[in-house]
């Protein structure tokens, strides 16, 4: 799904105020992470990451491996940090109404 510019503040306003859910670390985007940040977006449909000091990958990277891997949509890349987004398919979650 192609996010807006509209659509696209609205969810980094929203994201600013979250704590890093899922952590990239050394080993890059395994498994792991994948199966953490799938189970983090179903039940927020927003998750900010965090790519740590020894990671190989940028956060640009990670957060395009992440986001191609779990059909979500990479809002924001800042610095070590990137939010990421994608509609949950569960009911009995709060959803996030995006702008027109």
């Amino acid at each position: 799904m192609a996010l807006t510019g509209k659509q696209v503040r609205q969810l980094r306003s929203l994201a600013h105020h979250l704590d890093p859910a899922v952590l990239i670390g050394k080993n890059g985007v395994v498994e792991g992470t994948v199966h953490l940040a799938a189970e983090s977006l179903e039940a927020h449909e927003l998750v900010k990451c965090d790519v740590q000091d020894g990671s190989g990958l940028t956060a640009r990277e990670a957060g395009e491996i992440l986001a191609e891997r779990l059909g979500a949509d990479l809002v924001q890349v800042i610095g070590r940090k990137f939010v990421l987004y994608r509609e949950s398919s569960r009911k009995d979650i709060k959803h996030i109404e995006l702008e027109r």
